[in-house]
């Protein structure tokens, strides 16, 4: 399983907001400290403020800071909101399956089982435990 770029940058936005303790930060300071583009981190946080897990202020001394506190932010529920799907072969998607048996094999049951794993495990971890120096 690869998460994508979006959902690494992310991660690394609320891990930074996580470590700043209430204040507001910006996005150029962000991109800075991880050394990414401020660019693309401009598409993450506003996706980040439409799902509500950050609070954004408009202005002169505006930035962003995390909407609640980083132990009540689940991390399996941050990579869902930010992951177009879970597709991990061509039998999960049922709109668009070539596979002739995509519905009916041992391997997708398989994959199926490991995808709900991987997402359950990142379901018990935190912001707060990510952002843990």
């Amino acid at each position: 399983m690869r998460l994508t770029t979006f959902t690494d940058y992310t991660l690394r936005t609320l891990i930074y907001l996580a470590r700043q303790q209430a204040r507001l930060s910006t996005v150029a300071e962000i991109a800075e400290a991880h050394g990414i583009s401020q660019h693309h981190l401009t598409k993450v946080v506003y996706r980040l403020g439409q799902t509500g897990v950050i609070r954004t202020v408009r202005g002169r001394n505006g930035g962003i800071m995390l909407a609640r506190p980083a132990r009540e932010i689940r991390v399996g529920h941050v990579v869902r909101d930010s992951e177009p799907d879970f597709y991990i072969a061509d039998c999960f998607d049922a709109e668009h399956a070539t596979c002739r048996y995509a519905g009916h094999c041992r391997v997708e049951d398989v994959l199926g089982k490991a995808t709900d794993a991987f997402l359950a495990t990142l379901d018990k971890v935190t912001l707060a435990d990510l952002a843990r120096a």
